[in-house]
């Protein structure tokens, strides 16, 4: 059995869907994936066992210059590979208009998508040929994990949803692995980040413990935030630029992580990771962190500031990731 998954963005809605591939995966002996997903997250679905084929897409960079000639070619070479193979099923995962009308219509195989009731864009459904009315009100692992075994005909496992990528990291952990945290203080939104102030309190509060701070950035104005973080401390480093690969290996010999709501967070729990996520609007329950040794803590009021950087290190020497030294 042959399938396409659409599912193309963010970070985190792709992590998610990593478990139910490894419940197909179970329930389907031999069954192959092929992933439609955005390039800049292209890495990912390529680290799971059941993944034959990732087809990039640049949705996103499309959007900037949607009718100049380079687009329309790229575009044209997209469609090219993605109908080049009859699938025996197609899952939008994503549940969008973006992804309905530009990917999973054009795909050769029976589409399978949520329902008008229970997709983001309602919409999308109407290019679907299997409709799935799946509850909102449960986390996003457990949705898709339905949506997967109601579309491709299977039980769904009442076992927690198993990533099947920290192996293939485990394998290559950094020679100083568990001597060292790693704090993710990058994210997308204001209302996200948790205040500088805060992480500096955090990073003093760790020196006496005798761990290194690891900080990992993406973007520039990541980079500059944690070389603020970093100033002044001995024993933190703000780490080169990396790949998504390399960034996952620092991530998987650390100790334990202390992050904001990011897509490295759910990277984390995909690795089966000691994760203290700090949460301000998001909703943990829905689309938290999913995975063993995953703690939310979650700001009163939304307000990030009302987290401080003791009772984030409480946590810490509650968990038994660092010690107390009183």
């Amino acid at each position: 059995m042959h399938v396409l998954i659409v599912k193309t963005s963010s970070m985190g809605d792709v992590l998610h869907t990593l478990p139910s591939l490894t419940d197909a995966m179970h329930a389907i002996p031999g069954i192959k994936f092929d992933w439609a997903v955005e390039e800049g997250f292209a890495q990912i679905p390529a680290w799971h066992p059941a993944v034959d084929r990732v087809i990039p897409v640049a949705i996103r960079r499309w959007r900037k210059n949607w009718f100049g000639s380079d687009t329309r070619q790229q575009r044209c070479d997209f469609k090219r590979i993605v109908q080049s193979r009859s699938y025996d099923a197609v899952v939008d995962a994503q549940g969008l208009m973006k992804s309905a009308a530009l990917i999973t219509r054009i795909a050769k195989g029976e589409k399978h998508g949520l329902d008008c009731k229970s997709a983001r864009e309602p919409f999308a459904s109407w290019f679907y040929s299997q409709r799935h009315e799946i509850d909102k009100q449960q986390h996003a692992v457990e949705r898709i994990r339905e949506l997967f075994a109601t579309s491709l005909g299977y039980e769904k496992p009442q076992t927690y949803g198993d990533y099947a990528i920290a192996q293939r990291f485990l394998t290559e952990l950094p020679a100083d692995a568990n001597q060292y945290l790693v704090f993710l203080h990058a994210t997308t939104r204001d209302g996200k980040h948790w205040p500088e102030s805060h992480w500096r309190d955090l990073i003093a509060l760790i020196e006496p413990t005798g761990f290194k701070v690891r900080l990992p950035w993406g973007a520039e104005h990541e980079h500059q935030r944690a070389q603020r973080l970093a100033e002044g401390f001995h024993h933190v480093d703000v780490l080169p630029k990396l790949s998504l690969s390399e960034v996952a290996r620092v991530l998987a010999g650390a100790k334990a992580v202390v992050s904001v709501d990011t897509g490295l967070s759910h990277l984390t729990a995909a690795l089966d990771r000691p994760n203290i996520t700090l949460y301000g609007p998001t909703d943990p329950g829905l689309i938290g962190g999913y995975g063993k040794n995953q703690l939310s803590e979650k700001a009163a009021d939304n307000n990030m500031a009302s987290i401080s950087a003791e009772r984030i290190m409480q946590h810490l020497i509650e968990r038994g990731y660092v010690q107390s030294l009183a």
